[in-house]
């Protein structure tokens, strides 16, 4: 190394200053060589030290420069120094040059001070060596003390002698001139760092030659001296083995990505060795890629994101779930893979900008999720999907807000711009890589960059994943400037190179090539929105762009075939999407003998066998999808024009008719009908059928909007209609029906149900909260909802198209009948409906979505078999829970649905047939057979002047009778859903000229709550407590809302009774909280004579032995915070306005069972027990057994002393509170005869209350809780007395009262 100088530049000489030359040895040398010879040499002489200087600084300072000590440590003797007088010491400065000072005595100047220094020394005592060496340790930096110490081993003498320093370290000692520099080594370095230098040079001794897998040659240049040290990574690695401890080992992965076993010994020449952490284990850690990928080093870095790429694409297929402990995306995510691969996307190096592309892509996209998505576009209502937006519960918690509607998202938007970046991306990846502006750096490799194909295509992939997140995203993408633009010109161009078609052709560059994935993602984008759609028709063109790829046959497109079919498929479905909003309807006219064509075709479909026959079949199936939205909206045309025609207000924009009319597409329905019946013919050749069912499901699904239509239009004479229905039935549908195939068809629904098999939908292994996915990597199963083998699309589109038949035509509704009576789909709606309610993903929403629409037109058929065919009561349970449960199911989107089920479903007499076939004197039976049980069904009495008690029958009858007035009650309440479902019937009755958007709304969860059956009664509440916060006292309420909530309580009692496994999915607990909403709404709402009845039958059943086991209040309530809470609430009313009604005091004592959480009953007896006074339950009304209350004893001592105290001051008595006299007398009895060891406070407590107990003056009391035996339900105590004491008790209370008593007294009856 170079001396460092205070000069700019080193200082030159010239070889006149050297005075003297060396003699070279053999050979000839340059001058210039022979002058740099006699200056080292000279150098190295005037460095040298002499024997004489040594011995003069050794004998100065001994111990101030002896390393090896310590500062405590005692002087060596002198007799030790005089024999080592051989150290290394020096007259010369070895760190002090004098060059710096810039004259010519510079060597004479550091020589002075040399000297003074040594001076300095021999006159200072050993302590004051010690003292100031201390002083000057303490203010050096350690880092300028390990300087100082590298330049003593400059020259060759100083390393010999080094290494007999290591050799004998208690002998080793440095001589450092104490300058204005400080001393030159640190005491504590050396004595933290001494004993394992000592270890590891003694281990790198034992190395010898024949550990080296090279040996050294004799003959090689500065090998005369091996370094066994340095030569030890050389060695062979120890073979690898796994650690026997219970703590998982680091995972290491391949270049490929995968997963290395621990044991796995792997040979050197894979590149999988280097020299980190586990040197002898092949491969590389997360850790150690995340390390690579910041080097300086383009090709590491490069390497790197490739790895993690690849690592994160096994991942996403679930290869490391079983191998791995945790989630492997989530640890990247974690330590900030996302942001790496943004940094990375910026890299200027194009191979580090194509690998952070293409991990990006593995972290977002799965491309089977996109190969299922195009699946189902085709079919019922499979163009629209719920947008990617990850359904994070915790990113609500943190940001709820008492925001409504517009506000809350308003407000929620500007809360996520004012986050950070990584606090966005943490509950959203998409939205936080749209904050860092991704989109344009997009656009900027693509538009400038241009890389190869391979990373055009996953920029493609990422872009339609974004768009695919809401429709937020999709207008960023479209506000970013030349994004679209770019995309369109460069992979949607008119014309291009013929020789891309040509076979073996290497694409070097897929710039100015038309391509199927700009084309989708440009389908994706106008699904965000018809705004987005019309914007990108007229602004960029993409009308011109349709006709040129539709109107040419993909065999005629001079591309690759696959690609040519996908591109024109991706063509047809995005003038599908278009024409799903009524738009770009007028390219129906110039492309319709294009489209005559391809229906033509279709039959030929059936006899080819290509490998490219599915690409085909999908591309015939999104050609009818959009005939199937060019029909809807022409089927509006002239409803259309009439509102345009006679509108006269200014009230509304007219909506103009689009430029398509019924006689434009009257002309389809017999080429597909005809291709229908062909395909048909096949449905007995699996194979066949399988490959061709898109297009089949699609045609019928056409057949059902058409006839919809059809019967609709002003032109079409309704006679006509009737025929073509009753010919359509006749001839295609009753003898599809009566096909076996069909028949197998209905056995499948239960297999491929998502409902009936959970799993199917659940979330892949590596899912991610903050990453939607639809979990569909590694592709379905056969045998699921999605899967090839599936009749669900089918069935559906079948169902859909009966119903539409049906709907036109009544008289055909018997024709059909049939079809309730499969026995498969009786199996598949018995078992789904009694599943549990299934949780909502992006995976399951998907999915289940698709499944709904099948039980929903089987549920509409039932409705009209159910006026029409006498045999269909024995179907009517069975559609009635179906119909429940799909309810509580149904996600966002479907409101339509949701509405109808409530209309003519839930509420139908028809589906309830006990109502007409004795179910009222069924009740009534069954509360006689109860009544000798020990489970009491008696009705608590009213405060009330007169309530008359009725029979359970009679209010069943009742309310049965007031069906179509509860109907109206809960559809009244709903009315806060009319937006969201005014636009689902828009999307379901093919208004296309209303519908805004092809994304449905977030799926956050069902429609309904699954406790929506008391959905008034918490309205209600809502209201009343709203009023009262803000001062309005409610003293008496109004008679509609007393009607709403005997309405609501009707409706809740019949299914209690009749469909009591349809609630079964709301906690007792949280009805009987949704009960006590009739006590605290109000201050007389209780009184009035049907709620109290009403609600004292719901008692009755809330209180029976299996609802009363499944009670747990402990438990998180649903919609409810703290149940404690409520309970205080319910104190304070009850305080307030109960005028000691029976039923609200049977509501008071339920949650003071023994098995509920003790401060409920420490509420009671602390600081509510005014409420003692007015609690006359009477023991014969009090539906619940005692023995849950008394049962196990008492152990908690707070409560114990304040039930011995409320009985004591007489603030409990049995005239007052019988129940609670019977649990606090049985309490304080086993405590005060318990002789178990227990603690010393609770044991002296416990003699204590015996003795008041035995000096109390009341006699009753006092004889009550000595004598106490068993509860007795018929005692008018409630509970039996001994006659005398057992006498282990009389001896333990002869002990405690310390008392001789002869004879005990006999119990007075009382």
């Amino acid at each position: 190394m170079p001396v460092p100088t205070g000069d700019p530049f080193p200082r030159t000489f010239h070889r006149s200053e050297i005075k003297s030359e060396v003699q070279l040895g053999a050979g000839r040398k340059s001058i210039f060589a022979q002058k740099m010879a006699a200056r080292r040499t000279a150098e190295k002489a005037a460095t040298a030290p002499s024997a004489a200087e040594c011995l003069q600084v050794r004998s100065a300072a001994p111990d101030a420069l002896d390393p090896e000590r310590s500062v405590g440590e005692p002087p060596l003797p002198s007799s030790r120094r005089d024999k080592d007088g051989d150290f290394l010491t020096s007259q010369r400065p070895c760190l002090i040059t004098g060059e710096g000072l810039g004259s010519q005595k510079s060597e004479q100047e550091a020589q002075a001070i040399h000297k003074e220094n040594l001076e300095k020394l021999q006159s200072m005592s050993e302590e004051e060596i010690l003292q100031e060496q201390a002083k000057l340790l303490a203010q050096l930096d350690p880092s300028l003390v390990a300087f100082l110490k590298s330049q003593r081993g400059n020259n060759e003498g100083q390393k010999k002698e080094l290494k007999m320093e290591l050799n004998r370290p208690e002998e080793f000692m440095e001589s450092l001139p104490v300058a204005q520099h400080g001393v030159r080594s640190s005491l504590s370095m050396q004595e933290s760092g001494l004993e394992p230098v000592r270890k590891e040079e003694n281990m790198k001794v034992e190395i010898t030659d024949d550990d080296l897998p090279v040996k050294p040659r004799k003959e090689w240049i500065h090998m005369d001296n091996v370094e066994f040290e340095k030569l030890e990574w050389m060695k062979d690695l120890p073979s690898p083995r796994q650690k026997k401890t219970k703590k998982g080992m680091q995972a290491r992965f391949s270049l490929k990505g995968e997963l290395i076993p621990a044991d796995a010994d792997l040979p050197t020449h894979l590149g999988l060795h280097h020299h980190g952490e586990e040197a002898e284990r092949a491969g590389y850690s997360l850790q150690e890629l995340f390390h690579l990928s910041r080097s300086q080093v383009t090709q590491q870095r490069t390497l790197a994101l490739q790895v993690l790429g690849r690592i994160v694409q096994r991942a996403r297929a679930g290869e490391f779930a079983s191998s791995l402990k945790g989630s492997v995306l989530r640890l990247l995510l974690d330590a900030g893979f996302l942001f790496l691969l943004r940094f990375s996307l910026d890299d200027a190096v194009d191979n580090v900008m194509a690998a952070s592309v293409g991990a990006l892509r593995a972290l977002l996209v799965s491309l089977d999720d996109e190969k299922y998505l195009d699946w189902t576009f085709s079919w019922y209502q499979g163009m629209a999907a719920f947008p990617f937006v990850p359904n994070n519960e915790e990113e609500e918690e943190e940001e709820e807000e008492e925001f409504n509607g517009t506000e809350k998202s308003q407000d929620k938007k500007l809360n996520d711009e004012n986050k950070p970046d990584p606090d966005v991306a943490r509950y959203d990846v998409v939205k936080g890589l749209l904050k860092t502006r991704i989109q344009h750096r997009l656009r900027y490799i693509l538009e400038v960059v241009r890389p190869v194909p391979t990373v055009v295509l996953d920029i493609l992939h990422i872009l339609i994943h974004i768009a695919r997140h809401s429709s937020e995203a999709c207008s960023q993408l479209l506000d970013c400037p030349r994004l679209i633009e770019t995309i369109v010109r460069e992979f949607l161009p008119t014309q291009w190179d013929p020789k891309v078609a040509e076979p073996g052709f290497l694409l070097t560059s897929l710039h100015g090539v038309a391509c199927a994935s700009a084309m989708k993602f440009i389908r994706v984008l106008a699904s965000g929105g018809r705004n987005a759609t019309a914007r990108l028709l007229n602004k960029f063109e993409m009308k011109s762009r349709l006709s040129r790829f539709i109107a040419e046959d993909p065999l005629d497109l001079l591309l690759p075939r696959e690609e040519a079919i996908r591109l024109s498929t991706e063509a047809f479905r995005l003038w599908a999407v278009a024409a799903g909003y009524g738009q770009a309807c007028d390219l129906y006219s110039d492309l319709y003998p294009v489209l005559v064509r391809i229906l033509q075709s279709l039959p030929e479909l059936l006899s080819r066998k290509s490998p490219v026959v599915e690409l085909s079949v999908q591309r015939a199936a999104a050609v009818v999808t959009l005939l199937t939205h060019v029909t809807q909206t022409a089927g509006y045309t002239a409803e259309l024009q009439a509102k345009l025609s006679s509108n006269n207000s200014e009230d509304s924009e007219p909506i103009p008719p689009p430029p398509v009319t019924w006689n434009q597409v009257s002309g389809l329905q017999p080429f597909l009908e005809t291709s229908l019946k062909k395909i048909l013919q096949e449905i007995s050749q699996i194979e066949a059928w399988q490959t061709l069912q898109p297009l089949t499901t699609t045609c019928v699904i056409f057949l059902g909007v058409y006839y919809s239509a059809y019967s609709q239009q002003p032109s079409v004479n309704p006679i006509d209609c009737l025929e073509e229905l009753e010919r359509l039935t006749s001839e295609v549908l009753q003898p599809l029906l009566s096909q076996p195939a069909i028949d197998s068809m209905w056995d499948l629904l239960r297999p491929c149900s998502a409902l009936c098999n959970p799993l199917s939908c659940s979330p892949a292994p590596e899912s991610v909260v903050s990453i939607a996915s639809l979990s569909c990597t590694g592709g379905k199963p056969p045998l699921s909802l999605v899967g090839s083998k599936s009749p669900f699309p089918f069935l559906t589109a079948l169902l859909f198209l009966i119903n539409n038949i049906t709907h036109i035509h009544k008289g055909l509704t018997s024709k059909y009948s049939s079809v309730l009576g499969f026995r498969g789909l009786k199996d598949y709606l018995h078992q789904s409906w009694q599943t549990g309610l299934p949780s909502v993903t992006p995976s399951s929403a998907w999915i289940l979505r698709h499944e709904y629409h099948l039980q929903y037109f089987v549920l509409a058929l039932a409705r009209r078999m159910a006026g029409t065919c006498p045999d269909y009561t024995q179907h009517a349970s069975l559609h009635h829970c179906v119909a429940m449960a799909l309810l509580s199911r149904l996600l966002p989107g479907s409101e339509h649905l949701a509405h109808e089920v409530l209309l003519d479903l839930a509420f139908n007499p028809e589906f309830l047939p006990e109502g007409k076939a004795g179910g009222p004197e069924a009740a009534d039976f069954s509360d006689i057979l109860h009544l000798g049980t020990s489970a009491k069904l008696a009705q608590p009495g009213s405060a009330a002047a007169f309530v008359p008690k009725v029979t359970r029958g009679a209010l069943l009858r009742e309310s049965y009778q007031n069906l179509p007035s509860i109907r109206s009650c809960y559809l009244s309440h709903f009315a806060h859903l009319q937006p969201t479902l005014t636009r689902s019937q828009a999307s379901y009755q093919g208004r296309n000229y209303l519908i805004q958007s092809m994304l449905l709304p977030e799926a956050k969860g069902p429609i309904l709550p699954s406790d929506w059956p008391f959905f008034p009664l918490i309205s209600l509440y809502n209201k009343v407590t709203n009023a009262e916060t803000r001062g309005t006292i409610l003293n008496s309420l109004p008679l509609d809302l007393i009607n709403t909530v005997t309405l609501n309580l009707q409706w809740v009692l019949l299914l209690e009774t009749w469909r009591s496994k349809i609630l079964q999915s709301i906690p007792t607990a949280a009805k009987l909280a949704r009960l006590m909403c009739v006590f605290l709404t109000g201050s007389d709402l209780f009184l009035e004579a049907p709620i109290h009845r009403y609600t004292a039958a719901l008692l009755s059943v809330y209180c029976q032995p299996k609802a009363l086991d499944s009670l747990n209040l402990d438990a998180p309530l649903p919609g409810l915070a703290s149940f404690h809470d409520l309970y205080i609430s319910l104190l304070e009313q009850f305080e307030g306005v109960s005028f000691g009604d029976p039923l609200f005091g049977v509501f008071v004592l339920l949650p003071l069972q023994k098995c509920f959480s003790v401060h409920l009953r420490l509420s009671v007896f602390g600081e509510h027990t005014n409420i003692l006074r007015a609690l006359g339950v009477p023991l014969q009304q009090f539906p619940v057994p005692l023995e849950r209350y008394t049962s196990p004893p008492e152990d908690n001592l707070n409560l114990l002393r304040l039930y011995f105290r409320t009985l004591v001051t007489g603030a409990l008595r049995h005239t007052w509170c019988p129940v609670l006299y019977v649990v606090a007398v049985a309490h304080v009895n086993s405590f005060i005869f318990s002789q178990e060891s227990t603690a010393q406070e609770t044991d002296a407590a416990r003699k204590s209350m015996l003795r008041k107990t035995w000096l109390l003056v009341d006699e009753n009391l006092k004889k009550h809780l000595l004598y106490y035996r068993l509860l007795n339900a018929e005692s008018p105590l409630g509970f039996d007395l001994y006659e005398q004491l057992p006498p282990m008790r009389l001896k333990y209370l002869q002990i405690v009262t310390q008392k001789e008593i002869v004879e005990n007294a006999p119990a007075v009856d009382s």
